[in-house]
């Protein structure tokens, strides 16, 4: 026997059919047109995977017409947009090194804020002790009076380890500016740093990252006096009785020195070098609008050219691949470091939207069944009739 229900339960019976529908379909397809608008350059990729930048080698996502990512002997390096923060290319992003002075950048971004640029300071002989045997000095002398501004000079030309001590003990002491380094660099998301030594010397554990010096490059270049710091070609240092003498930046590519041309559109940042870290290098580099920044970290090949001729080739690349490149990861702040990372075979599946079990027509199907099961539970129910209890 057909069993008859009333249009009240048909309405409801369709409308949880729509509600199913709606609930299952993608809400790109609620949108007028359909599909999203094809980019300039072909169609863009899905997100980068947060893990991304956490696996070995060189990471890169080429579209159409995008040149190769240039061979380069570094073991780390990384390559991206100071503006937007994106990670155009790296290797071994994540890989922890011996960053030699190049940790001055995290010092500067640490210090900097609390010292005024004006201000005077005699030099006590206790603030000069403990300076590494070896280390790069400006010529800064216990009675000598200097403005802080002088000190930062001698920082950022000269990577003079004698100022970046006289600088700590202002800030509060040697352990103290540790310290507040390190709890800078977490709050950068710069994860892979430990201070041990605030002016870069090799000391045990004392570790950085090619991702992590990118970060404090982009975050300083916000800083006016930082940004005009790093990019000074060359000043004059005080050596007392009012006598001063020149000091020029030690990073060759800004300064164009032995042997290395400057690079054009160069703002400069931070180099270093030690016998354990090797050579590395912070830089960023303005043109036609854009600002990169690069990080290269201990060359394996080229002498002591190498650091900067490799920054020079992946920067060329970087403002080559304007928009012919996507994004693999990001020098935003992330809440912490993954745990665990995901595999490559697994990663790489997630943001795909190909591989969706979720297609457009399984969506239709699902929903179609969702409403016939409804349907089927509604013919099902007993109905009352008039008169029956």
């Amino acid at each position: 026997m057909i069993i008859g229900f009333s249009s009240r339960v048909t309405v409801s019976a369709g409308a949880l059919c729509l509600a199913g529908l709606m609930a299952l379909t993608p809400s790109a397809a609620a949108e007028p047109g359909g599909a999203e608008p094809t980019p300039p350059g072909g169609p863009r990729a899905a997100a980068p995977h947060p893990s991304l930048l956490y696996r070995p080698g060189t990471q890169v996502r080429l579209r159409t017409g995008a040149s190769r990512v240039p061979e380069v002997s570094a073991l780390s390096w990384v390559v991206a947009d100071a503006r937007t923060g994106e990670v155009l290319a790296a290797h071994n992003a994540h890989r922890e090194l011996p960053p030699a002075s190049t940790l001055k950048t995290l010092f500067a971004l640490t210090v900097l804020p609390g010292l005024p640029a004006g201000t005077r300071h005699t030099v006590r002989a206790w603030e000069l002790k403990g300076i590494g045997a070896g280390s790069s000095l400006v010529g800064v002398a216990e009675g000598r009076t200097y403005r802080i501004a002088d000190l930062w000079r001698g920082v950022f030309l000269n990577s003079g380890n004698d100022a970046v001590r006289v600088l700590a003990e202002l800030n509060g002491g040697w352990r103290l500016t540790a310290q507040r380094m390190q709890a800078k660099a977490r709050s950068l998301g710069a994860h892979d740093t430990r201070v041990v030594s605030p002016d870069g010397y090799d000391a045990p554990g004392q570790v950085s990252s090619a991702y992590d010096l990118a970060v404090f490059g982009r975050v300083g270049l916000r800083n006016p006096d930082f940004a005009r710091y790093c990019a000074t070609v060359e000043a004059r240092f005080p050596g007392g009785g009012g006598w001063s003498y020149p000091i020029l930046n030690t990073n060759r590519l800004l300064s164009g020195t032995k042997g290395v041309k400057p690079y054009r559109g160069l703002i400069g940042i931070k180099n270093g070098y030690t016998s354990k870290a090797g050579s590395t290098l912070v830089a960023a580099a303005q043109r036609d609008g854009r600002t990169l920044v690069v990080t290269v970290m201990n060359p394996q090949e080229g002498g002591g050219s190498a650091v900067y001729e490799e920054a020079r080739s992946l920067l060329d690349w970087g403002f080559r691949s304007a928009g012919k490149v996507e994004a693999v990861g990001s020098l935003g702040a992330p809440p912490a470091r993954p745990a665990v990372t995901t595999p490559p075979a697994v990663a790489a599946a997630v943001p795909q939207e190909q591989g969706s079990v979720w297609t457009e027509a399984g969506l239709i199907a699902g929903a179609a069944g969702t409403g016939a099961a409804v349907v089927v539970l509604v013919l099902r129910v007993p109905v009352r009739r008039p008169g029956r209890s």
